[in-house]
């Protein structure tokens, strides 16, 4: 049987950007222990049906899937949250959307809606760090739902709910004080799309027309109806759509339009508050 070591030595990944990394995920799910544990006891033996799962898992990522889906989980915020592969992966970008969430909009009792929540990734985050708010996540796929429930429950997060409905729709007559989302606003002709992760992501949750606005024209148009007077609206966006998000909340008459930057410095999200 070989070793920890053995393993980690002749594992390859030439293509992957975060190989080591990868290896070591990998390898720490299927023994079911910690990456520290790889390292503390390298001389430990693996068995033969473990070492046969960490090949299959390793030449799934050798044809490029994501880490994410072959483990089923990804970690955001403070969370360990079920991914699949009907829903994006959580990026640390989309911290940026809880990070900017908590800073405008006080601890006390509020509503807020999670657009296109996918795994439940955001609403789950602001429901961790705001007990008193009340966290609606909706989505149009009813696996994408059912995946966000499942996080909920698991995490026993009571403050928030999850439900079908393809951005407004079924919202009829609901105000909240804050609304955001990471909708899809990639443009349909981009190459990104057929290169690393994004290869094995659902195209519905990524791509949004010609120059990838649409969802983002749609949320900006329909949100006022939606948000309580001096309401909040954050919209997550590609780093180079700032400027064009900005002018559409602006021309929609929201106020306080400003961008946020990530930790690359890149202008990710974009917000606006509804007036009185």
């Amino acid at each position: 049987m070989p070793s920890i070591e053995t393993l980690l030595t002749n594992a390859d990944l030439p293509d992957s950007p975060s190989a080591r990394l990868d290896v070591e995920l990998l390898l720490a799910a299927v023994l079911g222990k910690s990456r520290s544990h790889l390292h503390t006891w390298p001389e430990r033996q693996v068995s033969a049906e473990q070492a046969a799962q960490f090949a299959a898992d390793l030449q799934r990522r050798r044809l490029g899937e994501p880490v994410a889906y072959i483990l089923g989980r990804q970690g955001f915020w403070s969370l360990d949250l079920e991914v699949a592969a009907h829903t994006l992966i959580p990026r640390p970008d989309s911290e940026l959307l809880v990070e900017t969430a908590l800073q405008v909009l006080a601890a006390s009792p509020a509503r807020v809606l999670d657009l296109g929540t996918g795994s439940g990734a955001i609403a789950l985050a602001l429901a961790s760090e705001r007990p008193a708010w009340r966290l609606t996540g909706v989505d149009r796929v009813d696996a994408a739902v059912a995946l966000a429930e499942r996080n909920r429950q698991r995490l026993q997060l009571d403050n928030a709910v999850f439900t079908h409905s393809h951005w407004f729709s079924a919202l009829a007559g609901e105000r909240f004080e804050l609304i955001l989302s990471n909708p899809p606003y990639i443009a349909a002709g981009d190459q990104h799309l057929n290169q690393g992760d994004l290869r094995f992501e659902p195209a519905s949750a990524l791509v949004a027309g010609v120059d990838g606005l649409d969802d983002l024209r749609l949320i900006i148009a329909q949100a006022p109806a939606y948000l309580l007077a001096n309401g909040w609206l954050l919209l997550e966006h590609g780093f180079e759509q700032a400027e064009a998000v900005r002018q559409l909340l602006s021309q929609r008459g929201f106020a306080s339009v400003d961008s946020r930057r990530d930790l690359g410095g890149h202008q990710r999200i974009s917000v606006g508050q509804w007036p009185l």
